[in-house]
């Protein structure tokens, strides 16, 4: 299968492994990108240093594209938008705000801009100021989320822009890539079994609560005040359930209460293994999530496993007749 993203980025599978804070060092973005698909390291709060020294362990991996997720509400922006160029790194994604200021300077690097978006008024200002393609996720996604679902956010995107679009957000199989393609998607992006996959140094606790979880075992924190978060169920989220009923109660709620509590607490899950006090960011399709396998075992799953699904409904449509 190719499309417009494969070509572009010259990767061999429609595949990215999504750009998670903690989780997507260069041990796990390296052996993706190795394997075909596009790793794509997690600047998240990190400073260059650290952002550096992943660029440095994909590169002694493999010698495949790669690419860096910058939060644009980084304190460390600006140095990371400088490593990147430095680096030579042929793609970057963004995500918390708008990388128009930057995307002269992308291009003029050579590298190709994809933005997330959460809704199709941003992808088609990301597609105005110069953006490459974009990431259209859907609420299903682990981590910090919007408001529409995958399946109503992906069509709706791809009817709005020219550019090419990836799916993410509720996708960690064959099946559920094909439905992205049949919406018309050119690419998908997995966060949560790739937090799972043998490369990932997350934390055993936080792989197995994922492999454990079943399909309605994540909660959105935060979802009226401050920024939502999909995680498993555990103490800290059922303290921001409490938090947020308490502040529902207030005429000007003290908002900072959930920033503190949120502060870290993503890196005492995945660092330290602390799954009932640390935020277990996941997506709601955990569920299907079951086995930890190796990158490679994974992207050819999903692959193949797309292949296997078209190929089957291609062969029961093509009995239809027009008109019936």
């Amino acid at each position: 299968m190719q499309t417009r993203i494969t070509e572009l980025l010259k990767i061999d599978y429609p595949i990215f492994q999504g750009g998670m804070a903690w989780v997507a060092d260069g041990d796990l973005a390296g052996s993706v990108s190795k394997a075909g698909g596009l790793g794509i390291i997690g600047g998240g709060n990190a400073p260059k240093e650290v952002v550096k020294s992943n660029i440095d362990k994909i590169k002694a991996l493999t010698d495949k594209p790669f690419g860096v997720n910058i939060m644009l509400l980084s304190p460390f922006v600006e140095d990371i938008v400088d490593l990147v160029i430095e680096e030579g790194v042929k793609v970057v994604t963004t995500g918390a705000g708008n990388p128009g200021k930057y995307m002269s300077r992308f291009h003029e690097a050579g590298i190709t801009v994809i933005p997330v978006v959460p809704s199709v008024a941003l992808a088609k200002r990301m597609e105005k100021i110069g953006a490459d393609a974009v990431i259209a996720e859907g609420m299903e996604a682990g981590g910090h989320i919007g408001k529409l679902t995958t399946m109503t956010l992906v069509r709706q995107v791809v009817e709005a822009v020219e550019i090419p679009v990836i799916a993410a957000g509720g996708i960690a199989d064959g099946a559920g890539a094909a439905a992205a393609f049949m919406l018309g998607a050119e690419a998908v992006q997995l966060g949560t079994r790739f937090v799972v996959a043998r490369e990932s140094n997350a934390h055993p606790n936080y792989k197995e609560k994922i492999l454990k979880a079943r399909d309605i075992d994540t909660t959105i924190s935060a979802q009226h005040f401050g920024h939502a978060v999909r995680g498993i169920k555990n103490k800290l989220t059922r303290q921001f359930d409490q938090a947020e009923k308490e502040a529902f109660k207030q005429e000007n709620p003290d908002l900072t209460v959930f920033e503190e509590m949120g502060a870290g607490s993503l890196a005492n899950a995945v660092v330290r293994g602390d799954v009932e006090n640390g935020s277990v960011m996941a997506g709601q399709i955990a569920g299907l999530v079951a086995k930890e396998e190796t990158v490679e075992e994974i992207i050819q799953d999903i692959y193949y496993g797309a292949a296997r699904v078209i190929e089957r409904e291609a062969k029961r449509w093509s009995g239809v007749r027009k008109g019936d």
